[in-house]
């Protein structure tokens, strides 16, 4: 734990990294001595399956903020949707009756993956490493359950409905331990609570997850039967659902984009400080994830903590420096209901008009969302221009207003938030 806006220095979380990254390297180190040791099977299947991972990681996009250095973590969710082909690939190719063994598949894998990421490297992304360690790991684990089995025989014995049940659960295992994985990563690197991480992960892997598994499955199946004639076949309909994915995200994006314009109405009017908005939703969203909302519930947060002043829009004087935090109880309550009817208005989640609208009424009826709002903006309100001792006081002075003003959960919430030096203070501007 760390001063108030210091670095973090968590060493459970460095530790958990290395753990999942040191895993990942004595597995691709094993894999590819054992392969350069026996030779590559089949190398014809090899380059093809290859060939097509590295154009899926090619594929990713080329701006991500959650990619940039000092950005935000991407989840394993945001990964799926991004690269599906690549993670199709890699687990048809672990599936693949006469792939060569688990060590082959992991080389094979290992060595496309980074190829494909080579553009992607050199534009400065940091979530490589946590993407080919969740790559080899979990596409190790469907190979060494896989393999042994075909080698064996027992899929053979069991054909027709036996063999794709048998499939099936695989699938589902190899799911659930790059679920479990993305969260750890996003764990290790954020200090979110693992829960809400988890929950997030599975929530997404009954839509595109779905898509990829089933993909993956079927590419092998027609492969072992028909040749690599079957690989731009079966690919085509999960690029098409790639692009109807990012072409939803692009309408989320804007749709976002347009709420945080609204927000920016109070700047504009002179009603609030610059960056305000913006800075309330950041720390907002962090105490959420710290409390352990996550999905839709964040979604709302945001939106909320965005447009949580709009409604000074309406006031005939203005509210100086737009602090409503130390204004009598009646006039905050008046000023919510005159956001939550703008919130209305502009046709967004009736979810996020009850959030504005309720944060101003006593922490024990508000709704989570509320009371984080509620402690964020007084939070950013008292700190940004008491000087260099501002958080600290404004940290103090929330922890005795817990009695009946705000939630003591969300205080101390808060507290971890900036004391893990995961945003920076709040500053004018």
């Amino acid at each position: 734990m760390t001063a108030l806006g210091g670095r973090p220095e968590w060493c459970g979380a460095v530790s958990g990294l290395r753990v999942v990254h040191g895993c990942a390297g004595v597995l691709v180190l094993g894999a590819l001595g054992m392969t350069f040791w026996g030779g590559l099977d089949d190398r014809g299947v090899a380059l093809a399956f290859g060939a097509l991972i590295v154009v899926g990681e090619l594929s990713l996009p080329r701006d991500s903020g959650a990619v940039r250095a000092g950005a935000t973590p991407a989840t394993g969710a945001h990964d799926r949707e991004a690269a599906p082909l690549g993670t199709a690939a890699a687990l048809s190719y672990a599936l693949l009756a006469d792939a060569g063994g688990a060590a082959q598949v992991v080389s094979v894998v290992f060595a496309a993956s980074l190829l494909g990421n080579v553009p992607h490297i050199w534009r400065g992304r940091t979530d490589v490493p946590d993407r080919l360690a969740r790559r080899v790991l979990t596409v190790g684990f469907a190979a060494i359950c896989f393999q042994p089995l075909y080698a064996r025989g027992l899929f053979g014995a069991w054909g027709g409905t036996a063999h794709a049940l048998l499939l099936l659960a695989l699938l589902v295992l190899t799911a659930l331990c790059d679920a479990v994985l993305a969260a750890a990563l996003a764990h290790c690197r954020t200090g979110w609570p693992f829960g809400p991480l988890l929950r997030d992960e599975l929530r997404g892997l009954p839509g595109i997850g779905s898509a990829v598994c089933a993909t993956g499955a079927v590419m092998a199946l027609a492969v072992a039967v028909v040749g690599l004639w079957a690989l731009p076949v079966f690919c085509l309909p999960l690029l098409l659902t790639q692009l109807s994915v990012r072409r939803y995200a692009a309408v989320r994006a804007t749709y976002r984009q347009t709420i945080a314009s609204l927000a920016r109405a109070t700047e504009v009017a002179g009603c609030t400080p610059a960056g305000h908005a913006r800075r309330v939703a950041a720390l907002s969203q962090a105490v959420g994830r710290d409390l352990g909302l996550s999905g839709p519930d964040l979604t709302v947060l945001e939106y909320a903590a965005l447009m949580h002043d709009i409604g000074q829009l309406s006031l005939v004087d203005p509210v100086p420096a737009g602090a409503t935090a130390g204004l009598p109880p009646a006039e905050q309550r008046r000023i919510a209901l005159l956001g939550g009817a703008v919130v209305r208005q502009t046709g967004v989640d009736a979810a996020v008009a009850v959030v504005v609208e309720r944060q101003a009424d006593p922490y024990p009826e508000q709704p989570m969302a509320a009371r984080i709002v509620r402690t964020v903006n007084a939070y950013e309100e008292k700190a940004r221009d008491a000087g260099p001792g501002g958080p600290l006081k404004a940290l103090e002075e929330l922890r005795l207003g817990t009695a009946g003003d705000y939630a003591p959960e969300v205080v101390e919430s808060l507290a971890r938030v900036l004391s893990r030096g995961g945003l920076r203070l709040p500053l004018a501007g």
